[in-house]
C-alpha cells in the first residue's frame, strides 16, 4: 500500500468499527483492515498477535472498559510489553460515551433537546442505555423504532441500532468536539495522531 499511513485494527464490534475508522481518518491516517468484531474475549485472546504485527505495520486496538475496572490493570495484564507501533486503548465504558461526547450532534441525531444529553457520558455505567432511554423520548418516530427494543424481544436494543449509529459515527460525530468531554477519546486521539507523526 502506498499514498498514506495506513493503520490496522482490532475491535469488538460494529459500531467500536466504524468508530475506529472515523479516528483513524480524522488524525490524517488511512483505515486498513480492521479485524475482530466478535466481542471482547477475542480481543483479549489476539492481543499478542496484533502487538506482534505492530513490529511491522501500525495498529489501533480498541475495547470497552467494563464499569467495575480501572484502565491501568487491564492494560498490564494483556499487553506488558507494547510495541511502538500499537495504540491499544480502552473506552469508558463504551465507546457509545464517545459518541454522546458530542451533545449537538447526537442530540440532533436523536431528535432531542441537547440539554437531556449527560455532560459527562464516561461516568455512566451504561452509555448504550443511556442512547436507548434518550432514543425512547425522541420527537421522532423512526428514531424510536429503530433503536429501542421492542417489547418482548429480549433485547436490549433496538433492530436499527447498530446502523443507525454506524451512519452517526461516519457523517456526523465529531471527534475533537467529544474528547473535551471524555478524556478516554482525547487520549486515543492523542496516541493515533503519535503514531501517523512517527511514520509520516
Amino acid at each position: 500500500m502506498t499514498g498514506g499511513v495506513f493503520i490496522s485494527g482490532a475491535v469488538e464490534g460494529v459500531i467500536d468499527e466504524a468508530v475506529a475508522r472515523h479516528l483513524i481518518a480524522h488524525v490524517g491516517g488511512v483505515p486498513a483492515t480492521i479485524y475482530g468484531r466478535k466481542g471482547r474475549r477475542a480481543i483479549e485472546r489476539g492481543i499478542n498477535g496484533y502487538n506482534n504485527a505492530a513490529r511491522h505495520s501500525l495498529w489501533l486496538v480498541l475495547m470497552d472498559l467494563d464499569a467495575d475496572e480501572c484502565a491501568p490493570p487491564v492494560v498490564n495484564g494483556l499487553l506488558a510489553d507494547r510495541r511502538p507501533g500499537l495504540c491499544f486503548r480502552l473506552a469508558v465504558r463504551e465507546v457509545e460515551a464517545w459518541l454522546l461526547a458530542d451533545r449537538e450532534r447526537m442530540a440532533d441525531f436523536l431528535s432531542v433537546a441537547a440539554s437531556r444529553l449527560p455532560e459527562s457520558p464516561e461516568d455512566l455505567a451504561q452509555p448504550k442505555d443511556e442512547i436507548v432511554r434518550l432514543a425512547r423520548q425522541s420527537r421522532r418516530r423512526d428514531i424510536r423504532e429503530d433503536l429501542v427494543p421492542r417489547v418482548g424481544s429480549g433485547r436490549v436494543t433496538g433492530p436499527g441500532y447498530e446502523s443507525r449509529l454506524i451512519v452517526f459515527s461516519r457523517d456526523d460525530w465529531r471527534p475533537d468536539v467529544a474528547a473535551a468531554s471524555a478524556d478516554s477519546l482525547r487520549r486515543a486521539i492523542a496516541c493515533l495522531r503519535h503514531l501517523v507523526e512517527e511514520a509520516a
